[in-house]
């Protein structure tokens, strides 16, 4: 089996499925890998802080594109790093900051709008 860096989708497709995604979701996780099999383990930590609070939660396999995701998310938040969480198209943060709001039992009241 060989890997093939080419990504799947232009960074076009890749612009247009973040913004229409963040628009048609409530509480959107761009992660590496997908929820029953995360590729890293700050899209699991941060996967797992969000469905301690609500079941509905849109997730995007970035690793398709990922260089093509890193560069949109960041024009779009100006955070580099995957995973990142958006809230009524709001930019939140990644896994850490997560991980601070829910230990300041914030993070349900956050993810609710």
């Amino acid at each position: 089996m060989s890997f093939d860096p080419t990504p799947s989708l232009s960074e076009e497709e890749v612009r247009e499925d973040v913004e229409s995604t963040i628009a048609d979701n409530d509480v959107v996780l761009f992660m590496k890998g997908t929820p029953l099999m995360p590729q890293c383990g700050y899209s699991r930590r941060a996967l797992g802080l969000i469905q301690q609070h609500r079941e509905d939660v849109a997730t995007v396999d970035v690793l398709d594109a990922l260089d093509h995701y890193r560069a949109a998310l960041n024009d779009r938040s100006g955070w580099e790093t995957i995973p990142q969480t958006y809230v009524d198209g709001e930019f939140v943060g990644g896994s850490d900051i997560l991980a601070e709001l829910d230990e300041r039992g914030e993070l349900g009241e956050t993810l609710h709008g």
